[in-house]
C-alpha cells in the first residue's frame, strides 16, 4: 500500500472526533426525581437534571459544530444523529485546519467527507483519490471493537463514548462536575435558554463512566496527561422545554487548544442510514495488516 493511502486510512480516524464532539465526557447517570421547567429553578442541579431527562428522553436530533483539537485538526461538521438503540446517524465533515487539512490537500482531497455511525462502528467515504489507490473502493469500515484493540485504553473509552453519544452527555458532565453555576438568559440562533456552566475534571470523569479495569484506567489518565489534558470548561444552554440547543466544551492540550462548539435542533427529526455497497467498501483492519506486511508507518 502507498504511503499516501496509508495516511489517508490514518486521517479518517480522526472522523470519531466529530462525533465525540457532540457529547461531552459521559457524566453520572442519575436523573434524579425532580421536575418542573428549568427556567425558573433556583438550584442549577435541580434544573439540569431536568435537563437531562427531558433531552435524554428524546431520541433523534440535527446536529452541527466545529471542533478544534490543537495543532493537528479543526473541522466542522453537521449532520443528524439518532441513540434509539446504540448511536447511529450520517455527518458531513470538512477539515478547516491543522495537520489533517494538510494531508488531505497533499493527497488530492476536498477536505470534505461523509461519515456514517452505526451501532458497532462507523464508515467514512474517502473520494475518488483514495478508491485510485484501494481497488476502486471509497469507503473504510471502522469497527469500535478493533478501534479500542489499537488504542488501549483510550480506545475502549472512545468506543463506550460513540456508543453512548447522545446530546446530553454534556448535561451529565456539569452534574458529575460538581461545580455548575446558572449564567443568565441568552439568545441562540433565535431561541431564548439559559446559560448554565462548570469545570470538568477530564481523567475523574472518564473513570467514573467506564467500564475499564483498574490497569486501563492508570493508562487512561496517562494518556490524557501526555496530551496535557487535565480539566475542561462545559457550557450548555437549554430552551423553555429543557432541551439542549448549545454545548461548548473548552481545554488545554500540549499541541493547543481544545474546542467545540455544537448545536442541537429539530429533535425527534427521522434518522435513516444504509451502509455503503460491500464492493465500494475497504475494512480498516485489513489495510492495517497490508500496511503492517509492507513495513511502511502509519503517519
Amino acid at each position: 500500500m502507498r504511503t499516501s493511502t496509508v495516511r489517508r486510512v490514518s486521517l479518517s480516524v480522526a472522523v470519531a472526533a466529530a462525533l465525540t464532539s457532540v457529547a461531552a465526557c459521559g457524566g453520572s447517570d442519575s436523573d434524579g426525581g425532580n421536575r418542573g421547567s428549568a427556567a425558573v429553578k433556583a438550584d442549577p442541579i435541580a434544573a439540569l437534571r431536568d435537563v437531562q431527562k427531558k433531552t435524554g428522553g428524546e431520541r433523534s436530533a440535527k446536529v452541527e459544530g466545529t471542533t478544534q483539537m490543537g495543532t493537528a485538526m479543526s473541522m466542522k461538521q453537521s449532520g443528524t444523529i439518532d441513540w434509539t438503540d446504540g448511536l447511529t446517524g450520517t455527518m458531513e465533515i470538512t477539515y478547516t485546519g491543522g495537520s489533517m487539512a494538510d494531508v488531505m490537500k497533499q493527497n488530492g482531497g476536498s477536505g470534505t467527507m461523509q461519515a456514517r455511525y452505526f451501532k458497532d462502528g462507523y464508515v467514512v467515504n474517502m473520494g475518488d483519490n483514495f478508491a485510485k489507490q484501494a481497488g476502486g473502493k471509497h469507503w473504510i469500515s471502522y469497527g469500535y471493537a478493533d478501534l479500542a484493540k489499537l488504542a488501549g485504553a483510550s480506545g475502549e473509552a472512545m468506543k463506550q463514548q460513540l456508543q453512548n453519544t447522545t446530546p446530553d452527555q454534556g448535561v451529565k458532565s456539569l452534574l458529575a462536575s460538581g461545580d455548575v453555576k446558572k449564567v443568565g438568559q441568552e439568545d441562540i440562533r433565535g431561541v431564548s435558554a439559559t446559560h448554565y456552566s462548570g469545570t470538568v475534571d477530564v481523567a475523574e470523569l472518564t473513570a467514573k463512566n467506564s467500564a475499564l479495569d483498574a490497569d486501563q484506567l492508570d493508562q487512561l489518565k496517562k494518556q490524557l496527561s501526555d496530551v496535557g489534558i487535565t480539566t475542561e470548561k462545559v457550557d450548555v444552554w437549554v430552551d423553555k422545554n429543557n432541551l439542549l440547543v448549545k454545548k461548548t466544551e473548552r481545554g488545554q492540550m500540549k499541541t493547543g487548544e481544545l474546542n467545540s462548539t455544537v448545536y442541537y435542533s429539530d429533535y425527534g427529526t427521522k434518522v435513516s442510514v444504509e451502509k455503503p455497497p460491500a464492493g465500494d467498501t475497504a475494512d480498516f483492519a485489513d489495510l492495517l495488516k497490508q500496511q503492517q506486511g509492507t513495513g511502511s508507518g502509519t503517519h
